[in-house]
């Protein structure tokens, strides 16, 4: 059962949350809230998936080098350098190592407005400001300020695309559209359906 609202998202459960043994942990919440998990395979990312996966525009690439630089000025910390692009392409690179670091499990998760529920149920990608109750907040206590200064990617368990285009092209990387079930659950009925209410 649909509605108009109905969307995909991506979910990427990180080699970390893999290693720490978190992966029931992390389903159960999104499952909890009602959404559908519609596909579902472990896999150990090459370079080039990793690669696809963090692949950026230019805009989204500045985007990600100033939300850093702003994020250093916020905590009165001075980054490496001023370079929004050079920031970026080193966080992709760092991004790439992580994720084929280990088995990922990846995920479509389904159901009205799935993008806004997974990301507010993994909450923010720095764990350090992410809000309690969140996956990010509650079973990880790593920072951009700890990653930048180890040279690495910040390792926040999650991965969750930010839009429906981003996750269209996401889901592409890493299922085909025969990977992907259009099964009813029993809890849709009550989360969706006007027939369940008395009559």
């Amino acid at each position: 059962m649909k509605t108009k609202l109905h969307e995909r998202s991506l979910v990427l459960l990180k080699p970390d949350a893999v290693q720490r043994g978190l992966i029931g942990e992390i389903i159960s919440r999104f499952e909890k809230k009602g959404l559908k998990i519609t596909a579902m395979r472990m896999v150990w990312p090459t370079n080039e998936m990793a690669k696809r996966h963090y692949d950026q525009p230019e805009s989204a690439m500045m985007t990600l080098g100033n939300r850093t630089l702003e994020s250093f000025a916020k905590e009165g910390k001075k980054h490496w350098t001023d370079d929004p692009m050079a920031i970026a392409r080193q966080i992709q690179e760092w991004l790439v190592g992580y994720l084929s670091a280990g088995p990922i499990v990846a995920m479509v998760i389904e159901g009205a407005h799935a993008i806004a529920h997974v990301r507010k149920i993994r909450g923010g990608v720095n764990p350090l400001n992410a809000d309690m109750g969140t996956i990010t907040a509650d079973l990880t206590i790593d920072s951009y300020f700890i990653a930048d200064e180890s040279q690495r990617a910040v390792r926040n368990l999650v991965h969750a695309s930010g839009n429906v285009e981003e996750a269209e092209n996401e889901i592409k990387i890493w299922f085909g559209e025969k990977d992907i079930f259009d099964y009813d659950l029993a809890i849709e009925k009550i989360l969706y359906s006007k027939d369940w209410e008395a009559k």
